[in-house]
């Protein structure tokens, strides 16, 4: 951690921060990007369309996000905004205005796009989170319920690195040594 004049402390090594709600995150992590969850995008996109005929329209939607880079999702997001514009005005607007946070995972290398383009790794960890403390039951006092907490976040974390990577590092290194590159040329 450093500190910036005038301003919170802001991590160097975080890239990319996913979530839902960014607003209180702002001040600690100013030099990451900030990814929002896909899944939870499209679920709000419901709330732009009619009770019945819409599934074709979200189902091209989505595909939008299996694309190989920005580019190309970008190039579609177009195609399907002139499709669907006529008949679902409201949400081709609101996608329009608030699409750009759901592309950043395209900033990462092509590996880790499934595992960082939605919440679906942190939602699982607060799952088993919460089945391990629900079968505990009661705790005696706060303490004991954190250590319970770390305990399981600290297996997790081994069982990632160890048994199986969840995200290749080495492959981030490379992609931000050729982008260093390309900005020095």
């Amino acid at each position: 951690m450093r500190v910036r004049e005038g301003s919170g402390p802001a991590s160097r090594a975080v890239l990319i921060a996913i979530g839902i709600i960014w607003d209180g995150c702002r001040e600690a992590l100013t030099e990451a990007a900030w990814q929002r969850c896909f899944v939870h995008f499209l679920r709000n996109a419901l709330d732009y369309l009619p009770k019945h005929g819409w599934e074709d329209c979200l189902m091209e939607f989505r595909w939008l996000y299996e694309r190989r880079n920005a580019e190309a999702a970008r190039r579609d997001l177009e195609a399907w905004l002139k499709r669907w514009q006529e008949r679902f005005g409201k949400l081709c607007e609101w996608v329009e205005a608030n699409i750009a946070d759901t592309f950043t995972f395209y900033r990462l290398p092509e590996a880790h796009h499934k595992q960082l383009k939605s919440t679906n790794m942190l939602e699982r960890l607060n799952q088993e989170i919460k089945r391990r403390t629900l079968l505990v039951r009661i705790f005696p006092n706060k303490a004991s319920a954190l250590r319970l907490v770390r305990a399981l976040a600290v297996e997790i974390h081994e069982d990632w690195i160890e048994q199986h990577r969840y995200l290749n590092m080495a492959l981030l290194k490379e992609r931000k040594k050729q982008k260093s590159l390309e900005a020095a040329a």
